[in-house]
């Protein structure tokens, strides 16, 4: 016992030691400590758990009984060898071992159900409450703290860890320690002197325990670390497929993954090194205790009085309770790892945020009136507290005003709108609703009478009305319906087949630009606010939908403060005040035509910097007017368009954290069925023959065979010292002299077997850990290559999502390295075993060494669940939760948007719901489980008893003698030990097979567009003459909506091409089709007269720059991703060349860090015109021939868009240029301007010649923009 405490105390000082040091080193793993991590118990998992420790206790004293009965039977043996009543005394011993093994299975069944239940249950309760506490947050944590995918791998790795350490393992943990204690009582009690002898190699076997327990925790989180960045790449490329591609940045990515497994492959070289030598050490310090033991036994014989049985039953009893110690290694460790995980997530779970929306205290009043005012404001981004963004701001606006802010891109207009919604509190100043602070208020109650909507609006991944309902708790149907009614939106909700109940997919993709924005507006609209937010609502529409969003907007704003954000000063003209913010300072504030009064003003110089694009800017509306039900049949297709653009650009805005993190939250029901998804054939890939994987291992092969002797050597050992322990005990029943001489020899043959233990173990580990870990590091790295090289259209099947893509490279790489390398020792180590086994039973005594044999498979069994047992029965939680952690994904993404409409509950509840049933089948396979493993205890003692038996018979009958018995026993008791110890370890090859298929199944997917494909011709000198012949086209994705039928466009070389029409129209889709993301379902498209399916892709790819609406950033410094126009081989000349060119040099040597400032997680910590200038210097780096530009400045304002649109325009000389954009300034001056509707090109020619049309659709887009300006 003392031994035990030490050993945990050493563990808790140990911990203190670590978490005091934790401060100067941040490498040091943090724990939490151990009783904590069951303080989200109630009173039913109490009540399991101490009954659970009831069967743990009586379960773990079974084995020191056994030990008891052994030494009564060998005694029996020894001292009636020439008894003729032998069968008699043998039988009474034989009886006492069945009733123990009823005793036993019962007990084993109440530890392990009891533990495997509770285990589950608090472990789903922690995940709720984790993701409860990270919706909780303020925007700020999620800034500096968090990023998605640290979230996920928290909610699906972490919580297994931590269920590991408080399920089955402390059950386990209380059942070997009773063992320990149990061995210990009766050893002292049978023969204290040889038990004393013995406890001295005790000490080392614990050190050796302890110490590898601690090793291995250490390496494992050194590993996961390595692991997790490697994570990250993936989510990162695949989130932005799109921009990858387009910028020819597969090569790029791969390896940088690969960077990062090389690391992880370390680790997990190290890992099965130090876990090989802690088994050696601990089998080494086993085998010297017997070598003592035998020795001393003897001497005790000689001149004590004790007797063989007594011997034997001492040194069992000593050597189980310790073994039982060794055993606990496991269980340590995984307590030391679910303490470490624990940390974090307990860490997250108890931080109270400085913002915090779950706090009832606070006012509510019956209503408010909706003044808002900014008092002297002085705020910083927490992400980046050096820059200010406000020095004392002060702005009023009346109850029931509308109030528009304009200014520069990165002014700080929309930081006003985060600052009343309360995202982040100001430094000092305050922000005053009603003449009351925002922070004495209720938050939840507060936000409840403000409505958001912003430029990219968050759609949860549901059906529209679900998405509605969100504005307002418990809405009705008919509220819903109303809600879209005023939004403009009923109209073409009511034309899509399942209406209300339309998917809107993951991040509303399925949608156009404008539909969401409707369904964004009815959703604040349901919520019936008294301050309405709107943050650019209105400027990445096209005309049309603008002018029907606008139409929406107007009609909501009735009576409601309301504040604007806008670039576009057409939607600002009617406010009641209009504040000019630059620099985080009001520069003037007053009505449009006051604020006109003073030219030099700096409302003035906007507007004159818009007047530009003022006469054309509002023309684009109504053209589509006429043709109202195109629209919404169009609606649809732009909803594809919309899927492939948002896809791989997610946020995207003005300010610097704009109000979008475009992630679905998933509610209700996800597009796809989990059923259909699991039994689709598409899931089942089949199955692959194992020599393919082998295959895959094939440069280890030299490493394998190393391993596999080692192998052989480990496998000999137990049965070997089967061998050495009955030779022992018949020793112990000869004359004196006999047995000094002979006792001597066999306690120097079991150090020898010490040694080799020593040697063999720690190698096999290394080499098998070096020949797997090189395995999973290549199956990762070509999966991840072949998936980067996927045809874009793949990923708009959201089987391929980044979350579902990261889960499998990291899950099935690591289970298949269980078939190959692992398998392959497992089995050389099993079938030396058997077969040592099998030689000496059967030349010892052939008719026993038969009814042993029959028994032997249920020893087998028994230890095949013990060892199962030891690993823990609930690792198929993981895949279990799967869905569950995209719900939360998807609402960790959109936090801003889940904030705004204290949407935090519903989520909740969602993944409540999406949890049953994981949580139920945890709890059934616990019942399961624990039948089985008391069964198990059962069946191995009724086979003691049995075998002795019958030994009984045959040395009565004289077949056998007394020495024979005993060395089939053990011989075979220990071979189906190894074996089944080695094999419960072995990893459930099962599912090995499903990841092996799932991994294959990307790996053999051809696919359609592949850049990694070298084929293919390259031209010497490209014109960039493209001509687009007869294309008709459809999204893979949705298949039932044509978006080209038949369209020809001729692009001259050194032209610009504009490209206009109403949303949904398929404009972007010809930028899509250029880049190759798509084939033509039929027709042509050629570069310069080659066909581009004929060109090199990767070749075609550079010679164009892509720059669209939403550029994509990664999360790496500026320089970085700049150069990644370049794959990444840029000169620091040629950077600031194209920054210089795209007008962001200036901006960029403003920033603290320069070059060097990272962008944050998808590009978030820039502004949006800042992020443009960026992308277009990434695109110009490349020196493309052709610039495609898909609505590259619609989101900027007035100021950016200038700066941006000049940079455009001067990266737009000699070069082949396609624009698409809605408004008519930017494209006045292209050399052809086409008119794209319903799938065709219907006019294309000049502005000035279109403009002259009677009736055109261009002179009527013209004509609806000048109308609205006019206004």
């Amino acid at each position: 016992m003392a031994t035990g405490n030490g050993l945990n105390e050493a563990n808790t000082s140990n911990n203190e030691a670590e978490s005091s040091e934790s401060g100067q080193q941040k490498e040091k793993v943090e724990t939490v400590s151990f009783h904590k991590l069951f303080s989200f118990a109630d009173s039913t998992d109490m009540m399991l758990m101490t009954l659970g420790t009831i069967g743990a206790v009586g379960n773990g004293l079974g084995l020191p009984l056994m030990t008891l009965l052994f030494g009564e039977m060998i005694n029996a043996f020894g001292s009636n060898q020439y008894d003729p009543n032998i069968v008699d005394q043998i039988s009474k011993v034989a009886l006492k071992f069945v009733y123990l093994a009823v005793g036993s299975g019962i007990a084993a069944f109440l530890q392990v159900a009891c533990w495997m239940v509770t285990g589950e249950r608090q472990s789903s309760r922690i995940r709720g409450l984790y993701l409860k506490t990270i919706l909780r947050q303020d925007v700020g944590f999620f800034d500096k703290e968090t990023s998605t995918g640290e979230v996920i791998a928290r909610m699906s790795g972490d919580t297994v860890l931590i269920q590991e350490a408080m399920g089955e393992k402390v059950g386990k943990f209380v059942q070997l320690l009773s063992t320990f204690i149990g061995g210990f009582i009766i050893a002292f009690v049978k023969g204290w002197l040889l038990a004393l002898v013995m406890l001295s190699t005790l000490p080392l076997l614990v050190m050796a325990g302890a110490s590898v327990a601690i090793v291995i925790g250490k390496m494992a989180s050194q590993g996961q670390t390595a692991y997790g960045k490697a994570a990250n790449v993936v989510e990162q490329t695949i989130g932005a497929i799109r921009t990858v591609a387009s910028f020819t940045g597969e090569k790029q990515a791969v390896s940088n993954y690969n960077k990062f497994l090389a690391d992880a492959q370390k680790a997990g070289v190290r890992e099965g090194f130090v876990a090989g030598m802690g088994l050696g050490s601990v089998m080494f310090c086993i085998f010297s205790g017997y070598a003592l033991a035998i020795w001393y036994g003897s001497k005790l014989i000689l001149d004590k009085g004790y007797n063989g049985g007594t011997v034997i039953n001492v040194v069992f009893a000593i050597l189980t309770s310790s073994m039982s110690l060794g055993q606990a290694a496991p269980s340590m460790s995984a307590f030391a790892a679910g303490r470490a995980a624990a940390y974090k997530m307990f860490k997250t779970i108890e931080r109270i945020p400085e913002i915090d929306a779950y706090d009832p205290k606070g006012k509510t009043l019956e209503d408010i009136n909706g003044e808002i005012e900014l008092r002297d404001v002085y705020f910083s981004y927490p992400a980046r507290p050096q820059e200010m963004i406000f020095n004392g701001f002060s702005l009023k606006i009346a109850s029931g005003t509308t109030a528009a802010l304009v200014g520069q891109s990165g002014s700080g207009k929309s930081t006003v709108i985060s600052l009343i919604e309360r995202f982040y509190d100001p430094q000092a100043g305050e922000v005053l609703i009603d003449g009351i602070n925002l922070r004495e208020f209720q938050l939840r109650w507060i936000r409840g009478k403000i409505g958001l909507v912003s430029q990219e609006p968050v759609l949860f991944t549901s059906s529209i009305k679900d998405n509605i309902a969100y504005g307002k708790e418990g809405a009705t149907t008919e509220e819903i319906r109303a809600a879209a009614e005023l939004a403009n939106a009923a109209k073409f909700i009511d034309k899509l087949p399942q209406g209300l109940d339309t998917m809107v997919g993951e991040h509303g993709t399925q949608m156009s630009g404008g539909q969401k924005q409707r369904i964004a507006i009815a959703r604040a609209i349901l919520k019936n606010p008294r301050i309405l937010l709107l943050d650019e609502a209105t400027s990445a529409l096209d005309a049309e939908s603008e002018r029907i969003v606008q139409e929406a907007l107007d009609r909501i704003m009735v009576n409601r403060t309301t504040v604007i954000v806008a670039h576009r000063l057409s939607t600002v003209r009617n406010a009641d005040t209009i504040a000019v913010i630059h620099r985080g300072k009001m520069v003037e504030k007053g009505t449009h035509s006051e604020l006109l009064k003073d030219p030099e003003g700096a409302y003035s110089q906007l507007i004159r910097l818009q007047e530009v694009n003022r006469e054309s800017e509002d023309t684009e509306d109504h053209a589509n007017k006429s043709d109202h039900t195109s629209f919404s049949r169009h609606s649809s297709q732009k909803r594809s368009l919309g899927r492939s653009i948002s896809r791989g650009s997610s946020i995207g805005n003005s300010s610097r954290h704009s109000f979008s993190v475009s992630f679905g939250l998933p509610t209700g029901v996800s597009v796809v069925d989990p059923e259909a998804e699991t039994s689709e054939p598409k899931e089942k890939p089949p199955a692959v023959p194992l020599r393919r994987l082998a295959y895959l291992n094939k440069p280890e092969i030299p490493v394998l065979l190393i391993g596999s002797v080692a192998a052989i050597v480990h496998g000999v050992l137990f049965p070997l010292f089967g061998i050495l322990l009955s030779s022992a005990i018949k020793t112990f029943y000869e004359p004196p002299h006999e047995m000094k001489k002979d006792a001597k020899f066999w306690s120097i043959m079991f150090a020898v077997l010490g040694v080799a233990a020593a040697v063999a173990i720690p190698a096999k580990g290394y080499f098998f850990a070096r020949a797997g870990t090189k395995l999973i590091q290549r199956i990762r790295l070509m999966c991840f290559e072949k998936v980067v090289n996927m045809e874009v259209g793949w990923f708009d099947d959201s089987e391929h999502s980044s979350g579902v893509i990261g889960a499998r490279l990291s899950a099935d790489a690591a289970s298949v390295r269980a078939l190959v390398g692992d398998a392959l020792g497992q089995l050389v180590e099993n079938l030396a075993s058997v077969l040592a086994g099998l030689i000496i039973a059967y030349i010892a005594s052939w008719q026993l060494a038969c009814i042993i044999l029959i028994l032997i498979p249920l020893i087998g069994v028994n230890g095949y669940v013990q060892m199962k047992f030891m690993k823990g029965f609930s690792a198929d939680a993981r895949t279990m939760y799967e869905e569950a952690s995209q719900v939360a994904n998807d609402a960790v993404g959109s936090i801003r948007t889940v904030a705004s409409f204290c949407a935090e509950e519903k989520v909740m509840e969602l993944y409540r719901k999406k949890c049953e049933g994981p949580t139920q089948a945890g709890v059934r396979q616990g019942l399961i489980s624990g039948t089985g493993f008391g069964v198990s205890f059962f069946l191995l003692f009724s086979v003691y008893a049995t075998s002795f038996y019958a030994g009984a018979r045959l040395v009565d009958s004289g077949k056998a003698t007394f020495g024979d018995v005993f060395r089939v026993f053990f011989a075979l008791t220990m071979a189906s030990f190894a074996v089944s110890q080695s094999s419960s370890l072995a990893p459930d090859s099962g599912k090995a097979r499903v990841a092996a298929a799932s991994i294959f199944g990307i790996i053999d997917r051809k696919s359609m567009i592949d850049p990694s494909d070298d084929s293919g011709t390259t031209l010497d000198e490209v014109k960039g003459e493209i001509e687009l012949r007869h294309v008709s086209f459809k999204y893979p994705c949705r298949p039932d909506i044509q978006i080209f039928r038949d369209l020809n466009l001729a692009i001259h070389s050194g032209k610009t091409v504009a490209l206009v029409g109403e949303s949904g129209s398929g404009k972007s889709t010809v930028i899509a089709l250029l880049e190759r993301f798509y084939d033509p379902d039929s027709g042509i498209i050629t570069l310069d007269g080659v066909e581009i399916q004929r060109l090199k892709l990767k070749w075609l790819r550079q010679q164009m720059g892509l720059v669209s609406q939403e550029p994509v950033l990664f999360n790496d410094t500026i320089r970085a991703n700049i150069a990644y126009g370049k794959e990444g081989n840029a000169t620091e000349a040629e950077i600031i060349a194209a920054t210089e060119l795209a007008n962001a040099h200036k901006f960029i040597s403003g920033l603290q860090q320069g070059y060097d400032t990272v962008v944050g997680e998808r590009g978030i910590q820039l502004s949006g015109g800042q992020k443009q200038r960026v992308a277009i210097a990434r695109a110009i780096i490349k020196s493309p021939k052709i610039m495609l530009l898909d609505e590259a400045t619609s989101a900027l304002d007035a100021e950016s868009e200038r700066v941006v649109q000049d940079a455009l325009d001067r990266v737009m000389v000699n070069r082949t240029t396609v624009v698409v954009a809605h408004r008519l300034s930017t494209i006045k001056n292209a050399d052809v301007i086409a008119v794209v509707k319903n799938g065709v090109i219907v006019e294309k020619g000049r502005h000035e010649t279109l403009i002259n049309i009677k009736d055109g659709f261009y002179a009527s887009l013209v004509q609806l923009h000048t109308s609205a300006s006019t206004a």
